[in-house]
């Protein structure tokens, strides 16, 4: 059978995590700023760790990334 592709999109901005969660850049911090509180800036610094339903979707166009 022929080998799946990964959708590049997906594989520039998610990564996964030792045990199979998928990591993923803040959303929310593109434009906008000046209408969100210094303390709201401060949180969406980093990644975040996916839902579960969020993360099958991903998960399904990473086919050689999943783990666990």
């Amino acid at each position: 059978m022929a080998k799946l592709k990964t959708k590049s999109s997906a594989k520039k901005r998610f990564k996964f995590t030792a045990t199979g969660k998928v990591k993923a850049p803040q959303a929310g911090k593109r434009h906008g700023m000046i209408k969100r509180t210094n303390a709201q800036i401060r949180k969406l610094r980093g990644t975040t760790v996916l839902s579960k339903q969020d993360a099958k979707i991903i998960k399904s166009f990473m086919p050689y990334g999943v783990r666990g």
